[in-house]
């Protein structure tokens, strides 16, 4: 057997394992999606065979969580970069290098237990037994924080906040200290070498954290249902709705369609612009 088709045949058995994986769990369902989504709802609810785009053509009854995803998801993510780069700038450049892993390692902490149990623990927190009963005692009455968006959004930048750390930590990390050097020696303050070299070469991870962040956050369920309760809903919302008790999967699917058409342009997006400002195509985003 020749060289070069012994190397693509083992090259395939060592791709064929993820190609099987990503085909029955990731192409296969979308499939599902794709053929549900034109289909009609049963008598008794679920799918029934047909082929009808009224569902697509419907979208618009679910206007409420299409909204409050598209604004609050970017929001949050927002949110999310101004307290993540200035914490991933010190552990970066500025912590002492015998206290970085230690420093990093308890950013990771938060995950280590259930986002269910530390959401529940802001219901309290933000519940009439919470701040709203602190603000109270002082003379300030009246103040509803839970089932909100300033609620959600605060949970959302709990949650994620260490998917937006990670990314611009090791961006910095990579970052050459000899281009600070040379700024400071030509005569540039530490505010303009921070905006002229530390941020642009910081970029690419932090375009990775947005993405990531935003398209975790255009499918979230459990920080709009507890902090939510049920008046703030994202697309995550509706889709459980209409699957769980509406047991209206076509329409469902045509949510879900669209869910996975957004994330994608997200993707292409933030693909585009971390390429731009790194000057190169080989950024990762996932």
């Amino acid at each position: 057997m020749p060289l070069t088709m012994k190397r693509k045949l083992v090259t395939a058995a060592l791709l064929a394992p993820a190609t099987v994986w990503l085909f029955v769990f990731l192409v296969l369902p979308f499939v599902a999606m794709l053929v549900f989504s034109v289909g009609e709802r049963g008598p008794a609810g679920g799918y029934q065979a047909a082929f009808t785009l009224a569902h697509c053509a419907n979208l618009s009854a679910r206007s409420a969580a299409y909204w409050n995803t598209l604004l609050l998801a970017p929001v949050g993510a927002f949110l999310c970069l101004l307290v993540a780069y200035p914490a991933a700038y010190y552990l970066a450049v500025k912590a002492d290098p015998k206290y970085r892993l230690l420093l990093v390692s308890l950013v990771v902490v938060p995950f280590w237990t259930s986002l269910l149990v530390r959401t529940y623990a802001w219901m309290y927190i933000l519940g009439s037994r919470g701040i709203p009963n602190l603000l109270e005692m002082i003379g300030i009455e009246d103040v509803r924080i839970l089932n909100t968006p300033g609620a959600v959004l605060l949970g959302i930048v709990y949650g994620y906040l260490p998917l937006m750390i990670m990314p611009i930590y090791v961006s910095l990390e990579k970052l050459d200290r000899r281009l600070l050097e040379a700024s400071a020696d030509l005569g540039a303050k530490p505010v303009a070498t921070f905006f002229s070299v530390t941020v642009p070469l910081s970029l690419p991870g932090v375009m990775t954290g947005i993405a990531l962040v935003t398209i975790l956050l255009l499918g979230e369920y459990l920080i709009p249902q507890l902090l939510g309760g049920g008046k703030v809903f994202f697309i995550g919302n509706a889709l459980v709705d209409l699957f769980l008790q509406s047991r209206n999967w076509p329409f469902g699917s045509a949510i879900a369609v669209t869910l996975v058409a957004i994330v994608v342009v997200v993707l292409m997006v933030a693909m585009r612009i971390a390429w731009r400002v790194s000057g190169t195509r080989q950024v990762d985003l996932v």
